[in-house]
Formats: C-alpha cells, structure tokens, sequence
C-alpha cells in the first residue's frame, strides 16, 4: 500500500482540484447542476483515482486506476475548453488551468510508464 499524499502527481492533481473549486465558484446558478458540477467532478476524479488505486494490491491494479485518472483529465481538459467556449472561463483562466491539465496529463503518462517498467 502506498501514501497517494507523498506522490507529486496526487499534489498536482489535487492542487488543480482546489483551482477549479475556486474558479466554478464564478459560474451562473443555472450551471450549478450541469457544468460546474461536471467539471468540479472530472476535476476531483483525478486525485481520488490516483488516491483508490495506491490502496490496491499490485502493479497492475495501480496502473488501472492511473489510466481512469488520465481518462478523467482528459474529461476535465474537454469541459474547460466547453467552458471557455460558452465565454464562462476567461482565456487567461482557461490558459492557466488548460496549462495544468497538460503538465498533469503528462506525469501521468510518465508514471503509468515507470510504475509499468
């Protein structure tokens, strides 16, 4: 069993999961149940897959969970560009946590790819 809080990708993930709390905070009431609550939980199904799959026994099962993760990073770069486009996410704070989604996305694939080795 791992401590998913001593991994630097679980940091940045759950890092980015507070920046989009924060940034949603901003969205119209109307979107509270559409795409502030689609986006907050792509967002926070990274960390928590990262964080389920540390307590799993074995390899490969970790591995599984950080390929969820890196399919709910995905999900969550999708709604921020959505987010942008509907003009609720101004471009320097799509910039900002598109830039995070990308760096995260690549620890991630870098970590699948050492844990896998």
């Amino acid at each position: 069993m791992r401590d998913f809080r001593k991994l630097k990708v679980w940091e940045r993930a759950h890092q980015l999961t507070l920046d989009v709390h924060r940034v949603t905070a901003s969205f119209p009431k109307s979107e509270r149940y559409g795409l502030t609550s689609q986006i907050r939980r792509a967002a926070s199904s990274v960390p928590a897959n990262i964080a389920e799959g540390c307590g799993r026994n074995g390899t490969a099962e970790f591995a599984r969970f950080l390929h969820i993760a890196m399919g709910s990073a995905s999900e969550l770069e999708y709604h921020l560009l959505l987010s942008r486009d509907l003009q609720l996410l101004t471009e320097a704070e799509y910039g900002s946590l598109g830039t995070e989604v990308t760096e995260l996305k690549r620890m991630l694939a870098t970590f699948i790819k050492t844990i896998r080795s």
